[in-house]
């Protein structure tokens, strides 16, 4: 079940070719091969199926794509809007869940639940989720500080997946003074988990600074048994390279850098095979029709026509970043509610603007140094779990 496969990367000055990348052995999770070793990563209420579906055309079919976090008291409880998110597509293989739980034994009835019915081929448990409302409740970026209770629900997830793989991602630790990746790592090995992503950040940094890529190559020397992820500043396939080629890790998790440019899966795959030259640049024109089949896809999934408008309307100013849109149209176009009106707007702008330049850069959130929201006494003693976690840490519904 546990294959330490995938690249093997020297470390060098900074650059690896793309010939040496893609000689190597590919990237196991399971019985599964990734290959090239890209990974989407869970984002809240922006990984779901539609998006998912949009970034696996891009890639061919190439990658891994993973859900938006799902709790899971609300998968036990058969919540009807998390039923609806654990949906796949039938040309979605491996299906991948992202779980997110504190209790160990209500990880373990959902995995149990997945594997029995068989509603996934892979888990992965979120321990990287620096969002006050999961962490105040001990959740997320939180718990691996409380080794004993990272300990548990890793082994009730893993004793409940039979063969399905079981994989985590986190973070660094809470802020710089309670780092915990290399201790949760080697709980990991212990307990059986298949791969782990690290996003070289702090709870604290949030999304903001940059990220540690330092601490993903001493990971990855800390737990050779198993493959390592990397995750955090990946905008461009060249990062992604870069990346790789700096930690030695196994494979990379792209988030923030794919929102508004699902075709960076295109890009990924192309630079992991050795294509640097078959880099996207799309045209406005391009971007248009992509925006319009997003929210073409999220009504078919949602149902409804105006709701999936609707929930396209956070991704508009990711997809037009660096383009020569008016702040005015830019609203107009954040306020559609068909797919009628959406269409027509951007038939309105120069479609003919060719890719911007700096728009590879950052998108999506980056603020950073906050202070973390824990529960009363959480710090005391990270071997203590008796008090901390709430009976309500799992009571908020999924995609937190």
């Amino acid at each position: 079940m546990i294959n330490a496969g995938a690249p093997r990367a020297v470390r060098d000055n900074g650059g690896m070719s793309t010939t040496a990348l893609t000689e190597n052995t590919p990237l196991r999770i399971g019985p599964h091969t990734v290959q090239p070793p890209v990974v989407l990563a869970p984002m809240a209420g922006i990984t779901n199926a539609p998006f998912r579906t949009l970034c696996r055309e891009f890639s061919g079919g190439k990658g891994l794509f993973v859900s938006e976090m799902i709790t899971t008291r609300a998968l036990v409880e058969r919540n009807e809007k998390t039923m609806q998110l654990i949906h796949f597509d039938e040309s979605e293989t491996p299906r991948s869940i992202q779980l997110y739980g504190v209790d160990p034994a209500t990880v373990g009835k959902a995995v149990r639940m997945i594997a029995e019915e068989d509603l996934a081929d892979h888990i992965d448990l979120n321990f990287g989720c620096p969002v006050p409302k999961v962490t105040r409740k001990g959740g997320g970026s939180a718990l691996p500080y409380k080794r004993p209770l990272l300990r548990a629900i890793l082994r009730e997830a893993v004793s409940g997946a039979g063969d399905l793989p079981v994989t985590m991602k986190m973070r660094k630790g809470i802020d710089d003074d309670h780092m915990t990746y290399l201790d949760a790592g080697r709980i990991a090995v212990e307990e059986g988990v298949t791969s782990i992503a690290l996003h070289g950040r702090t709870a604290a940094q949030h999304y903001g600074g940059t990220a540690d890529w330092d601490a993903i190559a001493r990971l990855k020397e800390h737990v050779p048994e198993i493959p390592v992820l990397g995750n955090g500043d990946i905008w461009s396939a060249s990062d992604a390279l870069r990346m790789v080629a700096s930690t030695g890790c196994d494979g990379v998790v792209v988030g923030r850098g794919c929102l508004g440019r699902p075709w960076l899966f295109a890009d990924l795959v192309a630079a992991f095979e050795g294509r640097t030259e078959d880099i996207a640049r799309p045209s406005l024109r391009e971007v248009a029709d992509v925006m319009v089949r997003h929210a073409t896809l999220l009504g078919e999934w949602i149902g409804d026509e105006s709701r999936g408008v609707i929930d396209f309307r956070k991704h508009v100013a990711w997809y037009l970043k660096g383009f020569a849109v008016g702040s005015e149209m830019r609203k107009r176009l954040a306020i559609t509610s068909s797919l009628a009106e959406l269409r027509s707007g951007l038939d309105e702008l120069d479609l003919d603007q060719p890719w911007p330049t700096g728009a590879d850069g950052p998108r999506g959130r980056t603020s950073g140094n906050n202070r973390v929201v824990l529960p009363d006494g959480w710090l005391k003693d990270p071997y203590d779990c008796g008090a901390g976690v709430g009976e309500d840490a799992e009571l908020d519904t999924s995609g937190g």
